[in-house]
C-alpha cells in the first residue's frame, strides 16, 4: 500500500505579498505622523509670533506705534522661526494704550498666516494651512510718567 503524503499549501510568494502591502501603507503612517508634527512646530510658532506682538505692543508710547511695532515683531518671529507664511495679517487691538498714566491697559493682538502646505509636510503636496493665535499682554501705562 502506499501512502501519500499531503503536501502543505505552497506559501512562496506571501512574504513578497504582505511586503508589497505592508512598506506602502507604513510609509503613509510614518508620512503622516511626520506632517502633523511640523502642523504642531508651525502652530508654536504662530503662538510665539502673537505673544512676541503682544508684548511688542504692550510697551510702545501709542496705539499707532504699537500696531507697526507689532507688526513687525510678528513677522521677525515666524521669520526666525523658520515658517514660511503666503500671507500674514496681524490684528492689533491698542486702544487702551491711549488709557490715562496709572490705569490698568491690555494689548490684544491676533496673529494669522498662511502657510503652504508643501511648506510645512512633504514636497509636492499641494494646499496650504491657515495658522491663528491670540494672546494679550498688559500695557505699561507708566511709562508715560514723569
Amino acid at each position: 500500500m502506499k501512502r501519500r503524503l499531503l503536501r502543505r499549501s505552497d506559501d512562496r510568494g506571501s512574504v513578497a505579498l504582505s511586503t508589497a502591502i505592508f512598506w506602502p501603507c507604513g510609509l503613509m503612517l510614518f508620512g503622516l505622523l511626520i506632517a502633523c508634527g511640523r502642523i504642531g512646530l508651525a502652530e508654536g510658532a504662530a503662538d510665539a509670533a502673537a505673544r512676541d506682538a503682544a508684548r511688542t505692543a504692550s510697551i510702545a508710547a501709542d496705539p499707532a506705534t504699537g500696531q507697526a511695532d507689532a507688526l513687525h515683531a510678528a513677522q521677525a518671529s515666524l521669520d526666525s522661526s523658520g515658517v514660511h507664511c503666503a500671507d500674514i495679517n496681524v490684528t492689533v487691538d491698542a486702544g487702551e494704550l491711549a488709557a490715562p498714566v496709572g490705569q490698568a491697559a491690555r494689548v490684544t493682538v491676533t496673529v494669522a498666516c498662511t502657510a503652504p502646505l508643501s511648506d510645512l509636510l512633504l514636497p509636492g503636496v499641494g494646499g496650504s494651512k491657515t495658522l491663528s493665535s491670540t494672546k494679550s499682554s498688559v500695557a505699561d501705562t507708566w511709562s508715560g510718567a514723569p
